[in-house]
Parts: structure tokens; C-alpha cells; sequence
């Protein structure tokens, strides 16, 4: 199969191919005109089968979860699981995407309650003196949406949802509070160390349950539940209403935290990005929350994102973990919140820029240090970050996080595939004509192959399917065109459309 195309800043290809069943160990090939792009995008693929743990044996295995030891335990982690399948969903099946999330589903408490770590040796939650009640950022439903999208496994919702709609119940019941906010431990976001003291309200809890919301009502809608639907859609605007009236400050042009009194409290973290991903600020707001993004004295340094404000007094030049490093994590939120807002240019440009950080740390300058991937990276300049309190900091080939900067933003946002199976579309989002693509990438029996190449004829889109789609292909933000493909092999020129 092939194809290509030049999308432009807009919303381009309308496709999804069917095919045969891909074998065992065949991952999508992509094609990029930076070949270490495409190494990169390779070793972490062939990588990941290292960190597949079978944890009653505590042996490697395929069929076991997707663990990152950690001091002799296999820690299953909820944001690590919950962001891990963003990547994994290409793996053509030979990872499975939801094995560690139907892991935390399975360890449900009659309440409700579903912590953020477990030991899964021993099955037991982990919980600590500043997270007692282990709560997690509550971004399930966002990763089942996304799971639907890729695998167009509706049985699977409607098997899901009871457990989803439990455990918003016990947030509710146990963490919002008279004015409609939540308050939790702000580390419940993983970052351990950020100067966050005095927070009652964290913006990114707070914006993470929007986010929930909105991808619980989504859900409702595919089932064709109209009251869970309802529920909450009620429950996001809800949220939207008092994140943007308590949570925005107008002199900042920055979403921030909130203390007991519902006080704003002045530091500028990157958690003050979730709201662009729950699509809370209006047009007006997200331009002005958006510049923070290239202004050097916030959080525009070289390479982007840094978890602290640059003009923070705490703010760290060496990282100092959540102080100043940039992690993928975040990189990949911030990405998706600027696809919201349609800034698909800038957020392919912001990808590629911390791709080449990342690549850096693979392949450094400096011939005699040791290239590696790391869970984080400094603000400023290449290398890893660095963090006094823990010398294994930051921790290397971390492919839970670092597998959305290597394969997801890389297909996603540097390629610009974005693909979803029951609409049968494939958009193609992408400012000017490369030779770029993807090659048999298999969805629920369906490959995918998709090429651009400037052949003598001009530049040129080749397609193989078995069935009839429609292709809508928008270049460079000048030409629209939607067209039927038929089945068999075809091919069109751009200079044609």
C-alpha cells in the first residue's frame, strides 16, 4: 500500500485502508527525510520488549505488563499506563495498549477508588504521607477514547464505563468540594518537587477532570446513552466555568493554583498548560496562554517546555527534577492542547524542536559521554536533567513517557498522521511537501501505507486499499479537495487537484 500527501495546517486526509493481519514483530516503517528521526522512532520499538514483566515470575515476557523496575519492584503506575498507550496503539498489536490500564480497572475497590500505584507482585496499593488516599490524575476516559479511535472496539466502552463512572463517583464524593472544585495533593501529577506549598486546588487535577468529563460524555454519545452523555457534559462546563473564573489571571494571561481560600497563588508552572488540553480558555485566552510557549523568559526556552517558569526564582538552569526539566510527558500535553487550537504548525514545530534535544542525548557531540534516553532533559541547552535529591535522576530509556516523544509525536505530529478507525478517516496535517509517510501500519486487521514522493511528474500521492474511501487532502492551506479512492492501487499529482 501507499500514500502520501501534503496537508496543510488544516485538516487533511479522509482514509483508512484494509489489509491483511501484519505478523508478529512488524512494526509501522515510517519515512522521514531526517534519518535519525527514523532511527530513533526504530530503537524505541525495539526496545520496549525489554521492559514487558510477567510479575508472578518477574521475568520478561510479551504477555506481561509493561513495567519500569524500580528498586527491585515491579510499580504499575496510573499516568505511566494511561500515557504509555498513546504510543503503544501503533504497535500493530504486538504490544497491547490497554493491558496495564485493565490492570488498574481490575484492582477496583467496592467504593469506587482506584490508586496510583500498585505493587503489582503483591497486587497492594502504594500510597504516601502526601498522597494518603493515592489518587491519580483521572485521565482514563481520555485514554479510552483514544483506544476506540485506533481499534473501533465499541464492546469495549460499554464494558469499561460502569468501572469509569465509579470512579468518578468517588472522586466526587470524596475530593469536590462546595464550590465545585477538587482538592487534592498537587503531587498526585507526578511532580514530586514543584514549588506548588500552599496549593489546595492543583489547575491540573482540576483541568485533567474536565478533560475526564468531556471524554465520559464522548463515550456516552458512542453508546447512545443520552443521560450519561448529559451527565457529563454538565459536569465539564461546570468545571470550564470555575477553572476560568477562579483559575485565570488576567495580568499573567496564566491559569494558576489555587490555595484553601481560593487565592491564586503567583508561580507559573506547567500545569498551568492542562486547560489548553480541556479546551477551557476561550480564543482570546489560549493566544495569550499560547505566547508563553516563545517567550524565552516563561517558558519558551530552547528546548521546550520547562516544568517551571523561567523567570521563577526557584527556577532551575540544571532541571532540579520539577524545577526546570523538561519532560515528555508534558511536551506531548502541550502538543495536543495546541491541536486544539489548531496550531498545528507551531505544535509540529514544537515536537521537532524537542525531538532534536532528544536525538542530542542519544547521539551527543561530546564523543566521550554515553548517549542515552532520558525520562528528562534540560531547559537550555543538550543533556540530561539533573536532580540533587536523587542521583538516579533522571531515569534512562524511560520509554513509558519517552515512547510519545519517539513514536506518537513522531507519527502524529512530525508525519501528522491523526487516524481514526470508526470514521474510517485518516487526517493529514502538515505545512509544506516532504518526502514523508508511514508504511503498513495495521489497525484491527486494516494496514495503512501512506507515501509522499516528488517523482519526475511533480509531487506525488500513492494509495493501495481493498475497499473504497474517502480522501480529503488539504495542502498547504491553499487547496482543499475531497475524492473518492477507489480499491487496487492509484495515485494522484498535487499540481493536478
Amino acid at each position: 500500500m501507499g500514500i502520501k500527501s501534503e496537508g496543510a495546517l488544516g485538516k487533511p486526509l479522509t482514509m483508512i485502508f484494509a489489509g491483511e493481519y501484519v505478523n508478529k514483530h512488524d512494526f509501522p516503517k515510517i519515512h522521514f527525510y531526517d534519518q535519525d528521526f527514523v532511527d530513533i522512532y526504530n530503537k524505541t520499538w525495539n526496545w520496549l520488549s525489554d521492559y514487558w514483566i510477567n510479575t508472578a515470575s518477574g521475568e520478561l515476557s510479551p504477555d506481561g505488563y509493561f513495567i519500569y523496575p524500580t528498586d527491585g519492584m515491579n510499580i504499575l503506575d496510573q499516568s505511566e499506563s494511561i500515557f504509555s498507550s498513546f504510543f503503544l496503539v501503533y504497535s500493530n498489536r504486538n504490544f497491547p495498549a490497554n493491558k496495564n490500564i485493565d490492570y488498574f480497572y481490575s484492582m477496583q475497590e467496592e467504593n469506587g477508588a482506584i490508586r496510583w500505584k500498585y505493587n503489582a507482585a503483591t497486587n497492594t496499593p502504594i500510597v504516601s504521607d502526601d498522597n494518603p488516599e493515592g489518587v491519580g490524575l483521572p485521565l482514563f476516559a481520555w485514554a479510552e477514547y483514544n483506544l476506540y479511535h485506533k481499534g473501533a472496539n465499541k464492546r469495549r466502552i460499554k464494558d469499561v464505563m460502569p468501572t469509569l463512572c465509579k470512579y468518578m463517583d468517588w472522586i466526587n464524593n470524596n475530593f469536590r468540594k462546595e464550590n465545585g472544585l477538587y482538592a487534592v495533593p498537587h503531587v498526585c501529577s507526578t511532580m514530586m518537587n514543584s514549588p506548588r506549598d500552599g496549593t489546595y486546588y492543583p489547575v491540573d487535577f482540576n483541568s485533567c477532570m474536565a478533560i475526564n468529563a468531556a471524554h465520559m460524555s464522548a463515550l456516552g454519545d458512542i453508546l447512545n446513552d443520552k443521560d450519561l452523555s448529559f451527565q457529563y457534559k454538565k459536569l465539564y462546563f461546570s468545571l470550564k466555568t470555575r477553572i476560568n473564573r477562579l483559575m485565570w489571571n488576567p495580568e499573567t494571561n496564566f491559569y494558576h493554583d489555587l490555595d484553601q481560600e481560593e487565592k491564586q497563588l503567583p508561580r507559573k508552572t506547567v500545569a498551568g498548560f492542562w486547560p489548553l488540553l480541556a479546551e477551557l480558555p476561550n480564543s482570546d485566552r489560549a493566544d495569550l496562554l499560547i505566547q508563553h510557549m516563545s517567550n524565552p523568559q516563561t517558558f519558551g526556552t530552547e528546548h521546550p517546555f520547562p516544568t517551571l517558569s523561567a523567570d521563577d526564582p526557584l527556577f532551575n538552569e540544571a532541571g532540579e527534577a520539577y524545577c526546570g526539566s523538561v519532560f515528555p510527558t508534558f511536551n506531548f500535553m502541550i502538543i495536543k492542547g495546541l491541536e486544539k487550537y489548531q496550531r498545528y504548525g507551531f505544535a509540529r514545530e514544537c515536537a521537532i524542536r524537542h525531538l532534536y534535544y532528544v536525538l542530542e542525548g542519544l547521539s551527543p557531540v561530546d564523543t566521550s559521554k554515553k548517549g542515552e534516553l532520558y525520562e528528562a532533559y534540560l531547559p537550555n541547552k543538550e543533556g540530561p536533567a539533573t536532580y540533587s535529591a536523587n542521583p538516579d535522576f533522571p531515569r534512562k530509556r524511560f520509554l513509558h513517557f519517552l515512547g510519545l516523544s519517539t513514536i506518537a509525536l513522531m507519527i502524529e505530529n512530525v508525519i501528522g498522521l491523526s487516524i481514526s478507525l470508526p470514521r474510517k478517516t485518516v487526517d493529514w496535517v502538515i505545512p509544506n511537501l516532504e518526502i514523508m509517510g508511514i508504511e503498513k501500519l495495521s489497525l484491527k486487521r486494516n494496514l495503512i501505507t501512506i507515501l509522499s514522493n516528488k517523482s519526475s511528474r511533480g509531487w506525488e500521492i500513492q494509495m493501495e486499499s481493498e475497499k473504497l474511501y474517502y480522501f480529503t487532502i488539504d495542502i498547504l492551506n491553499k487547496k482543499r479537495k475531497t475524492l473518492p479512492i477507489p480499491s487496487g492501487k492509484c495515485s494522484m499529482l498535487i499540481d493536478k487537484l
